[in-house]
């Protein structure tokens, strides 16, 4: 099984200690990719070769200390440009060969990330569901058919996946937040102009954002400030007024809590409740709680697909359309027809009726100085979006199409699983150049809330309830105890990495096999290293009947995974590791021990 990708602070870590070079890590990078054809998350890959020589120029002459993403490997949305690269926007009649890299790419490449290709988007990044692709429909890393969300479908399940540490998405009605929620990971929106859309495919010229993906709200922070920047090819650029860089601490704020009338679910009480559950932990966090109405956020949100501006979508398009409309998809084509409906007298009717509606919502900012909201109300398989795609991409897009319209910041977290095993996912909004703020508020939730019972993941989508144990030795995949796993019913749900919090240990035997140990360490042990593990899915009414038959020193407990979701896993006690165990960490994992183990011999 391919080896997970670490976060940018688990990489930088890596490379300071001297553990790692980005030679090797492009190799674990390549190793992770799939085959030609790229799968439904990538559209095209950089060459082997390509990435591999930047990778050792890296390596030879560059210093991780002066290179704020040194060696970080990162996606990009394939609606911004790379220079060499075809840019298709999700159609390939559409494709072009990009001349030079669009701003934002190349001030990563400059701050020493590696580019690892592009990434699968609903055409013409007109969509919320990652299904409107002619390359594939991208599935949530949660299977079981759920939708990845989209646009930015790829760029979200190549973080999730732990193929890439971060990627580039772009966000018009919520394309950086949805996908974000339906994979467990961290969306940044920021404020529209302080990410240069030069070199970006419009959607909607006048409203997009690029947006970040990451699986940590820090890290998220050091993309933004690392990209962000004015570029004279852009007339939407904004700079971070000097005063708004430094975040405010959560406990000055005010939180803003929809009114229980605004709020609306769709039938989905699992939503309800981990909602209600984010919202009791950020009320422990914050110096104020006051109610908010929504309606105005709600009008506003209307105007974008359902008001003039859906033309603005046409008025990018509309020449490509006319003359190759058989490629372009039906449900795209079908959205962006319906602004052949409008003059511009209802334009400047919109643009006045926004005007009224922002400022209301600038009024409310005055009384609070944060809102969270659902990022989705309800989720939806893949089957379940082909039923009615026009009409449920609608109700994804509720709490998140009003965000740019009325010009507001937004940070998206996960906020643990419902019974059911959907993920949930709440959002921060603020005003426009809130951005750290909301991001020192989402890193402080997520802080709060990961070793909280509730957060913990269970992850059927649909039957029986399922929970995800993390294993990390004979029980892995092909290993001699994985059948008691499979005879459970357990089915393998990806790979993961450990917090680098533990310690992995070859503990001695009679067979002299070796027993593996995983061992968590002190919060602030130096030797501490990420573990890789995989990660199962099985039935809830089978653990207990898994863990009568665990031997000692082992035992199942709480295994803390890089982005800080607690799960079931196998624990070793401490008891066991006497003198004659060997300290396997440096390894990063059982299978990587064994094979060095064998290269050796």
């Amino acid at each position: 099984m391919p080896e997970r990708i670490g976060s940018i602070s688990e990489l930088r870590s890596a490379y300071r200690h001297g553990d790692l070079t980005p030679t090797e890590l492009a190799e674990r990078v390549l190793d992770g990719l799939p085959g030609a054809d790229g799968g439904p998350v990538w559209i095209s890959t950089v060459p082997a070769r390509a990435l591999l020589a930047r990778a050792e120029r890296l390596t030879a002459t560059a210093d991780p200390a002066t290179l704020p993403l040194y060696g970080i490997p990162f996606a990009v949305k394939d609606n911004i440009d790379v220079a060499g690269m075809i840019t298709t926007a999700g159609c390939p009649d559409f494709g072009y060969s990009a001349g030079e890299d669009a701003p934002v790419v190349r001030r990563l490449l400059d701050a020493g990330a590696l580019l690892v290709g592009k990434t699968n988007l609903d055409q013409f990044a007109t969509g919320l569901t990652g299904a409107r692709s002619p390359y594939g429909s991208c599935e949530s890393v949660f299977g079981g058919g759920l939708i990845s969300g989209g646009s930015s479908s790829g760029s979200a399940v190549a973080v999730a996946a732990g193929q890439v540490s971060f990627a580039l998405g772009t966000d018009t009605a919520g394309s950086g937040r949805v996908p974000a929620a339906l994979n467990g990971i961290v969306g940044l929106k920021p404020t529209r102009g302080l990410l240069s859309t030069a070199g970006v495919v419009p959607a909607c010229r006048s409203l997009d954002c690029v947006s970040v993906f990451t699986t940590d709200v820090a890290d998220a922070v050091d993309v933004l400030h690392t990209a962000r920047g004015i570029s004279a090819a852009d007339p939407w650029g904004r700079p971070l007024p000097a005063e708004r860089v430094m975040a405010r601490m959560p406990g000055t704020l005010r939180l803003g809590v929809p009114r229980a009338e605004d709020l609306e679910f769709f039938g989905d009480a699992g939503q309800a409740v981990r909602f209600a559950a984010g919202v009791q932990a950020l009320r422990g966090l914050v110096g104020q709680v006051g109610s908010v109405p929504l309606q105005s956020f709600f009008e506003a949100g209307e105007l974008l697909y359902q008001g003039p501006w859906v033309a603005e979508r046409l008025a990018g398009l509309d020449g490509f359309l006319r003359e190759h409309p058989e490629a372009v998809l039906a449900v795209t084509r079908s959205v962006l027809e319906t602004g052949r409906r409008y003059d511009a007298v209802d334009v400047f009717r919109g643009q006045h009726r926004l005007r009224e509606l922002r400022t209301r919502v600038d009024q409310l900012w005055d009384e609070v100085d944060v809102l969270v909201v659902p990022t989705v109300g309800t989720t939806f398989t893949l089957d379940e979006i082909a039923e009615d795609p026009i009409g449920r991409n609608t109700m994804l897009g509720r709490y998140t199409q009003f965000a740019n319209l009325l010009d507001l910041a937004a940070v998206t977290v996960p906020n643990g699983f419902t019974a059911a095993g959907r993920p949930a996912s709440l959002t921060l909004l603020g005003p426009a150049f809130s951005d750290t703020t909301l991001a020192q508020l989402a890193a402080a939730f997520t802080a709060a809330t990961r070793a909280a019972p509730e957060a913990v993941a269970t992850v059927s989508v649909t039957g029986p309830a399922q929970t995800l144990i993390a294993v990390v030795g004979r029980h892995l995949a092909g290993e001699s105890r994985n059948a008691e796993l499979t005879e459970r019913g357990a089915t393998l749900a990806g790979a993961a990495r450990t917090a680098p919090r533990y310690r992995l240990y070859r503990l001695q035997t009679a067979d002299g096999d070796g027993l593996p140990g995983l061992v968590r360490v002190a919060d602030t042990d130096p030797e501490g290293h990420p573990i890789e593990v995989e990660l199962w899915r099985l039935p809830v009414t089978v653990v207990g009947d898994l863990l009568v038959g665990v031997p000692a020193p082992l035992s199942l407990g709480w295994v803390r995974l890089h982005d800080g979701r607690d799960v079931l896993g196998f624990l070793c006690e401490a008891y066991a590791v006497d003198a004659r165990a060997e300290d396997i960490s440096a390894a990063g994992g059982w299978r990587a021990y064994r094979r060095a183990a064998a290269h050796r011999s």
